[in-house]
């Protein structure tokens, strides 16, 4: 699997459902029953508008930093790759949201191939790239479904982030695949987290299990994970809390739905997904730092990828954690998620480089 092999889903849920009207957040448990909407053909690589090129889309920002700002450094014959020029590449990587070490990294590796020779364009370019996908590398990590009974994934992430959309859009791949799934509305401090996940459960034709609100979020963390088992559903979707990583009310509160759904099955939580918003930048740094102490993190799913944000932030979150980047987020609508992968997010960043002769 790779980018290309994500699920498809509809345009009748392009953008963030509305509050519901008469929608009950009090209620225990409600069944959705609307089917899921029909397949788009499959989009391929070379497809107008396929995958490949909304990856580009996502990450014009980055990629116009990377491609201009490094050609605007070098005259048409080449450049002396000296300490005047890789203070200046050390200054555009910065800009990237890359972060100091891997910044210093990929001039350091560019100092190594070319110091004190006359080098084209292309050859930097080269080797800032052959740089960035050691930098980047990593097993393709899909979910890790549990050998028997439901997946039970945990959903972290600070308001804001792109959670509830991207809980959404895991819940429409894994209904796609023919898994009954159980969405679990743990966010019982804010009503309107509640509302966006019923509507969207009932758009993806899953069931979802809340509770009152600013009742215990571990108890509905904890009914979902019985529901699951008594429906035997192959999946489990948990939405949490999302105030500020600081909290330390929070961290607890993560800490106590871990512990409650631990006992209900040993190795649950089987997946803890970190929805980092891309645009926030560096302090992404500081969200997956805090989430990953309280609720031991297993990947990132990276959402709003859409052209405004600086991707670079992936490349020192995988430094700094070790968590694989599991998913990226490219928009709204159901259908924009793609499975990550290293080489294929460089590829995307530099499929418009400019190239001296």
């Amino acid at each position: 699997m790779g980018w290309f092999q994500r699920f498809r889903g509809t345009d009748a849920a392009e953008q963030e459902p509305k509050q519901a009207a008469g929608t009950d957040s009090a209620a225990s448990s409600t069944s959705a029953t609307e089917a899921p909407p029909a397949e788009p053909p499959e989009e391929t690589a070379a497809a107008p508008g396929g995958l490949f090129a909304r990856v580009r889309q996502g990450l014009k920002r980055t990629s116009q930093l990377l491609n201009t700002d490094i050609r605007d450094l070098f005259k048409q014959e080449g450049r002396l790759v000296d300490e005047q020029l890789l203070d200046e590449l050390f200054a555009i990587l910065i800009r990237t949201d890359m972060g100091v070490e891997p910044a210093r990294e990929i001039r350091d590796q560019v100092g190594n191939d070319f110091r004190a020779r006359v080098v084209p364009l292309r050859d930097v370019m080269q080797s800032v790239q052959d740089k960035l996908r050691q930098l980047m590398a990593q097993a393709e990590e899909p979910i890790a479904f549990a050998s028997q009974g439901p997946t039970i994934i945990l959903v972290v992430g600070v308001n804001g982030s792109g959670k509830t959309t991207s809980i959404a859009k895991l819940g429409a791949l894994f209904a796609r695949q023919g898994q009954r799934v159980i969405l679990a509305a743990a966010d019982t401090f804010r009503a309107a987290a509640v509302e966006q996940l019923t509507v969207w459960a009932e758009r993806i034709g899953a069931e979802i299990v809340t509770g009152p609100k600013n009742s215990d979020p571990a108890s509905v963390a904890h009914r979902a994970v019985a529901r699951a088992l008594e429906s035997q559903a192959e999946i489990c979707i948990i939405d949490t809390a999302g105030r500020l990583q600081n909290q330390t009310n929070l961290m607890s509160q993560l800490s106590k739905i871990r512990r409650v759904i631990t006992r209900q099955i040993p190795d649950a939580p089987h997946e803890v997904l970190l929805v980092l918003d891309a645009t926030a930048g560096q302090n992404g740094i500081s969200q997956a730092r805090g989430f990953s102490a309280a609720a031991d993190c297993t990947g990132i799913v990276l959402a709003k990828l859409d052209g405004t944000a600086k991707g670079g932030v992936v490349i020192p979150i995988r430094q700094q954690f070790q968590l694989p980047v599991k998913y990226i987020g490219l928009g709204e609508q159901l259908d924009d998620l793609a499975l990550f992968e290293g080489d294929r997010f460089v590829d995307a960043l530099f499929a418009d480089a400019p190239q001296n002769p």
